[in-house]
C-alpha cells in the first residue's frame, strides 16, 4: 500500500501538503460525517494511518527507506490490497482521484450487510354507524400490509445442505479492480468462511416479507366517539429479515345520527310538542340509544326548555359508565287550523291578559 498513494499527493509533497489532503479526505470520510458506515470508517482508518506516517519526519524517512508492511483488513471491510501491474485494469479508466476512487468504491463495490429495519406502522379509517358506535364490537379493515414470509419464516433465508459458496468460490472473499489498485472485501453471502449453510429464500426474494390484502379485524369499545384512534398492536408492517413488527393505527369515522347529537358522552335531543302538550303538560316517548323512554312535560313548558335523563346517553369507553340524555322541546304549532279550532284560539286570546313581550323594549 503506498501511502501518497491512499492521500493523494506526490512523494515530494511538503507537510502543507500533506495536511491539506488530509483535511479534504477528512471533510468527505470522517465517521462523523458517515455514521455507522463501515466501508467509510475503514477508508479513514488508511488515510490516518498514511497522514500520521508521513507528517512525521523520522517515520516517513524509515517508510521512503523501507516501505510499510500492511495491516490486516478489518473484518468485513473494504481492504486495500496494493497494485497489480501485470495487466490492464478490469474496472475501467482509472479514477481521476483518490477520492473519486474511494466514493465510487463505496457506492457499488458490493451489498451492505443484511440488518433489521425498524418497524413501520399502518393507518386506516373504520366507518361505523352512530348505532355500532354505541354497542361497540369487532370492525374489520382491509389493508394493505407487509407481512413475513411463511416459506422462510420471516429470515429472508432457508437451509440447505451445507457445500462450497457459489458466490466466492469457496475463497471466504471478492476482489475486484480499480485502474491498478486491487480492493477485497469479505464474501457476504457466506461470511468469509467459504461455505454457505442458508440460501436465500426464492419466494420472498431474500427480503423475508410479502406484500398482502389483509382483513384486520378491530375491537371497537362500545360508546368509541368520532376522531378516536385505535391501536392494533402488531397489525403494522413486518420488518425485513426478522425485523420488529409495527401496528395498526385505525381512526373511527362515526356517521351523523339523524336525531341525536354527540356532546362528550351526552346525547342532545330536539323533541316536537304541540301547543296543547306544552300549556296543559303530558307524558311523551322519545327515543334513547337503549330504546324507548318516557318523559313527564310539566304544564306551561316553553320552547327551548331542557329535559334530562340520566344514564340515558352514551357509554364511555374508558369506564363504560352512560352519559345522559339532555331532551330540548320545541313548540309546533298546527299548520291548518279549522273554523272551530280558530274560535277556541280567539277565546283563547280574549282570556289571556299575559303579554308575552314584556321586558322586551
Amino acid at each position: 500500500m503506498d501511502l501518497y498513494v491512499v492521500l493523494g499527493v506526490e512523494r515530494s509533497a511538503s507537510p502543507g501538503d500533506l495536511k491539506r489532503a488530509y483535511r479534504r479526505l477528512a471533510r468527505k470520510y470522517h465517521p462523523d460525517i458517515n455514521p455507522g458506515d463501515r466501508e467509510t470508517a475503514a477508508v479513514f482508518r488508511r488515510m490516518t494511518e498514511a497522514y500520521e506516517t508521513l507528517i512525521d519526519p523520522e517515520r516517513r524517512r524509515d517508510y521512503d527507506a523501507h516501505g510499510l508492511a500492511a495491516a490486516p483488513p478489518p473484518e468485513g471491510d473494504i481492504a486495500f490490497e496494493g497494485f497489480d501491474f501485470s495487466g490492464a485494469s478490469a474496472g475501467g479508466d482509472a479514477a481521476s482521484s483518490f477520492g473519486d476512487l474511494f466514493a465510487e468504491v463505496i457506492a457499488g463495490s458490493g451489498r451492505r450487510p443484511a440488518g433489521e429495519a425498524p418497524a413501520v406502522d399502518l393507518h386506516a379509517t373504520l366507518q361505523i354507524t352512530f348505532e355500532q358506535a354505541m354497542r361497540g364490537g369487532a370492525h374489520e379493515v382491509t389493508v394493505t400490509r407487509v407481512a413475513a414470509c411463511d416459506a422462510c419464516g420471516g429470515a429472508g433465508t432457508r437451509r440447505v445442505a451445507e457445500g462450497r459458496c457459489a458466490s466466492c468460490a469457496g475463497a471466504g472473499h471478492s476482489r475486484w479492480m480499480r485502474g491498478h489498485m486491487v480492493f477485497s472485501r469479505r464474501c457476504a453471502d457466506c461470511g468469509g468462511t467459504g461455505r454457505r449453510r442458508q440460501r436465500p429464500c426464492g419466494v420472498c426474494g431474500a427480503e423475508g416479507v410479502l406484500s398482502r390484502i389483509e382483513a384486520i379485524a378491530v375491537p371497537v369499545p362500545a360508546g368509541v366517539a368520532a376522531g378516536t384512534r385505535l391501536r392494533v398492536s402488531g397489525a403494522g408492517n413486518a420488518g425485513l429479515r426478522g425485523g420488529p413488527t409495527g401496528d395498526l393505527y385505525v381512526t373511527v369515522a362515526v356517521e351523523p345520527h339523524p336525531l341525536f347529537r354527540r356532546e362528550g358522552d351526552d346525547l342532545h335531543l330536539v323533541l316536537p310538542i304541540a301547543v296543547h302538550e306544552a300549556a296543559l303538560g303530558a307524558r311523551v316517548e322519545v327515543p334513547t340509544v337503549g330504546g324507548r323512554a318516557r318523559i313527564r312535560i310539566p304544564p306551561g313548558a316553553q320552547s327551548g326548555q331542557r329535559f334530562r335523563l340520566r344514564g340515558r346517553g352514551a357509554p364511555s369507553p374508558r369506564t363504560g359508565a352512560a352519559g345522559d340524555l339532555i331532551v330540548e322541546v320545541r313548540m309546533v304549532l298546527p299548520r291548518v287550523l279549522d273554523e272551530r279550532s280558530k274560535e277556541l284560539m280567539r277565546r283563547f286570546a280574549e282570556n289571556s291578559t299575559e303579554d308575552v313581550r314584556d321586558g322586551l323594549w
